[in-house]
Parts: C-alpha cells; structure tokens; sequence
C-alpha cells in the first residue's frame, strides 16, 4: 500500500508559518493537496500557499545512477549522525532531491520503513539499485545499532568504486571516441571528396599511380557496397552484445581476453584487486564474518574472472583454509598483495590491510590511466595522419605527376 501511495505521488511546493509565527517554505511529495496540508499540519506547520509543482524541461523521470546511490548513502549518513531520525532524514533527503526518479526511489523506502519494515528489508525490494552488499552493510549496522556508522562506510566505498570506475572509463572512452572519429572522417572522404577527384583525373588521360587507383578502387566499393557492409557491421556488433548480455561463457571469455591486452589489461587487472580489497575491507570492518564477506565481494570485482576466483577462495576458507592460501591457489593476486593479506591475518587487523591495498591499487589504476592517456595522444594522432593525410596525398599524386611531365 504504502508503495502505490508513493507511486502516485506528485511534488508539491507550499509555504506558511511554523509554531514560532516565522515564514517557512519547502516541496513535498503526496498524492493529494490535502494530504500535503495533513503532513504539514503534524509537522505544526500552518500553511498558506500549497500548489503542484509542474514539471519543467528539465524535470523529467530521470535515471537513477550509482552515483545517485553514492549520494544517497552519504546524505543519510549525515543526517543519522546528525541525530535526525532515519523518516525524518528519508523526507529531507527525498524531497530535497532534484532527480524525479530518486526522489519516488527514497519515499518509497520511506513509506516501508514508515509502515514498520527494517531498512534492510525496504533496500531489498529494489534489487537494481541496492545490491546484496549494500543490503548486507546495512543489516549488519542495524543488528549492532550503528547504522549511521555502516553508512559512512558505504558511502566512502561507493564514491571511491564510483571515482575508479571513471578513471577506467577515461582510459577506454577516449582513444574509442578518436578511432570513431576517424572512421566517419574517413567514409565522408571516400563518399563525397574522392568522386570529384576521379572525374578530374578521368580527363589526365594517363595511368594513375597503383596507390591513387586503390584509394579510388575503395571509394567504389564503398559508395557501391556500403549499405552492405554497414549492416554487417551493425549486425555483428548487436550480435556481440546480444550475446554477451545473455551468455555468461561469453562474458568470462571477453572479460579473460581484456586481462591480456596490453597495457589496458594492467590498468583492469589493478582495478579489480583495487575493488576485491576495497569491498573486503568494508565488509570485515563492518563485523560480516569473511565467508559471507567474500561472498559480496566476488560481485564487487567486476571482472568474472576474479569473480570465478574469489568464489572459489570463498569455498576454500570455508573448509578452514586461510585467506592467504586461498588468494595463492588462484593465482590472480600478485605476491604483494598475498603477503600483506596474510599480515592483515596475523595481526588481526585485515580490514586496515585491505584498505591499505586499494589505496595503493587505486591510487596506481589513477597514474597508469594518466601515462596511458600520454603515450595514447601521439599515437591516435598518428593514426588520424595516415588515415586522412594517406587518403589527400594519394589524391595529389597523379597531379604531382602532371607537373613533372609538364
């Protein structure tokens, strides 16, 4: 019930006085203008202007994105710790967002929570945006009564997996969006320029040099069997991706396949142990016993491969194995990385240990993705310089060549 009530509900923009006769203002969310005046009249609020807010160009559905849920996370901790109580905080934070979607996301929660439910359990029922680790996090702060505290930390996980994930994004969307670049400067020269060069060589009446008639030999086939080769191409590439949505096989092959790429293999290698280390560290600093924790983290790493790898660790410290042994036999982890887990085992002190490894690593994934941007600039130049430069000179060959006869 008290989901279809939140599903229904529209944002309102009121103003009036409080207890204290001073002017108020603020937005609500409800499903009527009564209501929005029974809420305020609770909050000993008398209100004197309530109107529906209208949507404007900017104002649509949105999208829900992690990063909105790291934000989330992080305005919620605040106002725990802050003493507000969680409803309360739920109603600030909800209403205070700008993005349709969450705002309906967050009194959602609210509503469950309202209606009795733990927090754990309201999270549960949005399994795209709140995943078994964040559920799991949450659950544990309510069980040992230090939620704001097991949000901080869940908030501080998701802004650094959130910050790494961009970091990667940078290193693969750049030279990606050059290349495409140059494959639609490269078609536009062989459809539209390269025709007006044939009819004026056709006039020569001499052989066109071998490298000038294969330039033109490919614009034909181009203008000629374009349409063909696009939808191939376009074919192949929703094939791809269809398959690899629906077969895991598939992703396990890319996702091994993208570790062994050079240099660009290196930067996601460190970014998975980052995110392995990172998402333990949480997890044991939150009291989850470490079987249940690498459970969660087997989903964190974002690589099947380590995925694959951490499960099987976890079936191994399950039998009574120690964690660094475990790493050992999977052989993805560099010895570093083994030796100051197995330190962290010794000392009691894994969650510090761990931490420590995803600072190096992120901090590592942060530099190799800067030198990777560097060294990729002069190539990508190079290779635009002899897609177009290859095609204008080949093109000016046969008018070299007139010259030299003249």
């Amino acid at each position: 019930m008290a989901n279809s009530a939140v599903a229904s509900s529209v944002p309102f923009i009121w103003e009036g006085t409080d207890r204290k006769g001073q002017k108020v203002k603020g937005k609500s969310m409800a499903a009527t203008e009564a209501a929005v005046r029974a809420d305020l009249r609770r909050q000993g609020v008398v209100p004197s202007r309530i109107k529906k807010q209208s949507k404007g160009l900017f104002s649509g559905g949105g999208k829900i994105t992690p990063a909105d849920i790291a934000i989330f996370s992080r305005q919620l901790a605040t106002m725990l710790a802050a003493g507000i109580p969680l409803v309360q905080s739920f109603e600030i934070v909800g209403t205070g967002h700008e993005n349709a979607a969450m705002q309906k996301l967050i009194l959602a929660i609210k509503g469950d929570v309202e209606g009795g439910s733990a927090l754990a359990e309201a999270l549960a029922k949005h399994p795209l945006y709140f995943d078994d680790l964040f559920i799991n996090l949450v659950e544990a702060g309510e069980q040992a009564g230090a939620l704001e505290t097991l949000l901080e930390k869940i908030a501080t996980y998701k802004e650094k997996t959130e910050a790494l994930k961009k970091k990667i994004k940078k290193a693969l969307t750049y030279p990606a969006a050059v290349l495409v670049v140059a494959f639609v400067v490269t078609t536009i020269l062989l459809i539209f320029v390269i025709p007006a060069f044939e009819d004026l060589f056709q006039g020569f009446g001499a052989d066109l040099p071998t490298f000038t008639r294969m330039v033109i030999d490919l614009s034909v086939f181009v203008r000629e069997k374009g349409w063909y080769l696009a939808i191939l191409i376009g074919a192949g590439f929703g094939t791809f991706f269809y398959f690899k949505k629906r077969s895991r096989a598939m992703r396990h092959w890319i996702d091994r396949m993208s570790l062994k790429i050079p240099v660009i293999g290196s930067i996601l290698q460190k970014a998975a142990i980052a995110r392995y280390a990172r998402t333990l560290s949480t997890m044991f600093a939150a009291g989850v016993p470490l079987v249940e924790a690498l459970e969660s983290v087997s989903g964190a790493t974002g690589n099947i491969v380590y995925e694959v790898g951490v499960l099987k660790m976890r079936d191994e410290v399950s039998t009574g194995q120690r964690l660094q042994q475990a790493m050992e036999n999977t052989d993805l982890f560099p010895n570093m990385v083994i030796q100051m887990i197995a330190v962290g085992e010794e000392s009691g002190s894994l969650d510090d240990m761990s931490s420590k490894v995803a600072d190096f690593y992120e901090e590592d994934v942060d530099n190799a993705v800067d030198n990777l941007s560097s060294l990729l600039e002069p190539l990508i130049m190079s290779i635009l310089g002899v897609l177009v430069g290859g095609l204008v000179v080949a093109m000016y060959l046969p008018i070299f060549k007139m010259g030299s006869v003249i």
